[in-house]
């Protein structure tokens, strides 16, 4: 067992890592999640905790780079074959998250992002849920303990305004059954009226993605849409929402700089942003519209994003901001990034 690795290395080392092999005839203590949106959209997995942080990790029953071991009031997990994490739980989730009700309200998109793979999932896999749906599934979802936030997301169906409406319509209405529970929202806007008015439907956080701060790298991977505007948007925001309640994702591994991307973190933090570093996931579904735009990207490596993780928690310190003032989406989730405040 690699024991001397930091936890945010071993953490690295799953996201970055293949698939998890569980046993053919290991019942599951949870039901597995099936995500529509996110890094592992398309695929079936659980959450695993150790050692005081948490990953989600897409499961095999024929093989897997990983491969979980049943022992005594729990479990371990092999490597290769080889011991590497010891003490592991598995957690529940509660809609894509631990903790956490996280809807995807649409999954077909107008937009081609190229790292993207839910609008291109089988349309078997996705829900394409009523809002209507999706309030009752939100105040449902509250209800199971250890809910402690719910949060929408949304691919762009016909046009940013419409599906602008659909999340304000949820939002207010779960707002009004759940008086006192955070909400956080994800959605691509395209006028600025749009960041106040879910803040006054009750919206509690937002995410507006810019998702690379290397402009000629984003013109090749989000051509359609606009760079200018989702800065412009995350600036309102700040004013709407306050500062340490507005977040961006920049995405590791487009074939940007280090450098680069410190730069985006440092950009952001100044404004009361926290960045979220999320380590790009190459499969089968974008592999193709990937290599056609950027070439052949290097893999992201766990020592790349533990280093950057690292140093963002500096810059985020330099700046009075941390992920720990999130309640909601992906700095309260953890599973998918090192949180910079929460893994190291």
């Amino acid at each position: 067992m690699e024991a001397s690795l930091s936890v945010a290395m071993k953490k690295a080392i799953m996201i970055t890592g293949g698939q998890l092999k569980i046993p053919k005839d290991l019942v599951l203590p949870f039901n597995p999640s099936r995500s529509t949106a996110g890094p592992g959209a398309g695929s079936t997995s659980i959450v695993i905790a150790f050692e005081g942080v948490r990953c989600k990790k897409a499961i095999n029953r024929e093989s897997g780079e990983f491969e979980l071991v049943p022992k005594l009031g729990g479990y371990r997990i092999l490597r290769n074959g080889k011991p590497f994490l010891e003490d592991v739980e598995i957690k529940p989730t509660i809609a894509h998250a631990p903790e956490q009700a996280f809807f995807n309200l649409a999954q077909d998109c107008i937009y081609d992002c190229k790292f993207c793979t839910s609008r291109k999932l089988d349309k078997r896999i996705t829900k394409n849920l009523s809002p209507e749906r999706v309030v009752q599934m939100a105040v449902d979802a509250s209800k199971r303990d250890g809910c402690r936030s719910v949060a929408f997301t949304s691919a762009v169906v016909d046009s940013p305004e419409k599906t602008v409406e659909r999340m304000l319509f949820v939002v207010r209405e779960v707002r009004k059954e759940l008086p006192n529970v955070p909400i956080g929202v994800e959605p691509y806007i395209s006028k600025l009226n749009d960041v106040d008015d879910l803040k006054a439907a009750g919206a509690d956080e937002i995410k507006l993605n810019i998702e690379t701060f290397d402009q000629e790298r984003f013109t090749k991977v989000c051509g359609k849409l606009h760079y200018d505007l989702i800065l412009l948007a995350l600036d309102h925001a700040v004013e709407v929402f306050g500062r340490g309640k507005v977040t961006t994702n920049l995405i590791v591994g487009l074939g940007e700089s280090d450098q680069n991307l410190l730069d985006g973190v440092r950009f952001f933090a100044e404004k009361g942003i926290v960045a979220t570093l999320r380590p790009l996931r190459i499969n089968d579904i974008n592999r193709e519209a990937l290599t056609e735009v950027l070439g052949r990207l290097e893999p992201v490596t766990p020592e790349r994003i533990v280093d950057l993780a690292t140093k963002a928690k500096a810059i985020m310190e330099e700046n009075g901001i941390t992920t720990k003032t999130y309640h909601t989406m992906c700095h309260e989730c953890g599973c998918c990034d090192i949180v910079p405040f929460h893994d190291l």
